[in-house]
């Protein structure tokens, strides 16, 4: 499933090609996970770890990592944007599954992670056969913890839709949802950013996240594996995760190295 192009230093794709013509590489991010993809609100900035990642591709594709377009996508168009060439690529909590590879081509993984549960501390629910039998569950659309929901709604009372996971904390904080399912690192991520919350310690699964690539763009794919090996080589990876994603995810990265 994470089988991707073999990385190289100088495709000279198309693909690459055009980015460079253009002067700047067109990215689909978030600006709504904290530390992951969020505008910082002091400077205006989109920031995170998958941001430091963008960066690093644009200094290597286009020698400065500021020549970068950033254009916030919805979970639910992540595939749609790269397929009608709305973005170069996405850096987005995207995890690399058979259904999407259908639509879209994938990087090698560059982060581990898996489907965990979030729920009000309030609750005191503590497995997830608890967190989800009778009631109320919340999942971003066309998500990875959308289809297991659809594979398996575990009992649920209803399952309620959004278009962007953080939505779902929006929902659990008005008393509209009982339980949100999505990516751990986001999970994380939304009990850093209410500590009314908490997240599960079982996982539903073992996922791995990559950047989505045009299929018609192997070159490009293969620059950024070429990127991917670098970054992890150089100590930029651990440079990024120690800043954004310790202080809620632990200070071993070990468990999230692919």
């Amino acid at each position: 499933m994470t089988k991707s192009a073999p990385p190289a230093e100088h495709p000279n794709g198309a693909a690459v090609r055009r980015i460079r013509q253009r002067g700047s590489l067109v990215v689909g991010v978030d600006q709504n996970s904290f530390n992951w993809g969020f505008r910082n609100p002091r400077t205006g900035r989109i920031e995170g770890f998958d941001i430091d990642l963008a960066h690093a591709i644009a200094a290597s594709v286009l020698g400065d990592p500021e020549k970068i377009t950033f254009r916030t996508v919805p979970t639910a168009r992540r595939i749609e944007a790269v397929k009608n060439g709305e973005v170069d690529l996405i850096t987005r909590t995207m995890t690399i599954t058979c259904e999407r590879l259908k639509d879209v081509a994938f990087s090698a993984p560059y982060f581990r992670t898996g489907q965990q549960v979030v729920v009000e501390r309030a609750a005191r629910v503590t497995s997830l056969a608890a967190a989800f039998k009778g009631r109320r569950a919340c999942v971003a659309a066309q998500s990875s913890s959308e289809a297991e929901l659809k594979r398996d709604p575990r009992g649920t009372s209803a399952v309620r839709v959004v278009e962007n996971q953080l939505d779902c904390l929006v929902l659990m904080q008005l008393g509209q949802v009982d339980t949100t399912l999505t990516d751990g690192s986001l999970a994380a991520a939304q009990a850093a950013q209410d500590p009314t919350v908490q997240v599960l310690d079982e996982s539903i699964s073992d996922a791995y996240m990559g950047v989505a690539v045009n299929r018609a763009a192997p070159d490009l794919v293969a620059w950024v594996n070429q990127v991917l090996a670098e970054y992890r080589a150089d100590g930029g990876w651990q440079r990024s995760y120690t800043r954004w994603l310790a202080p809620t995810m632990g200070a071993s990265a070990a468990p999230y190295l692919p």
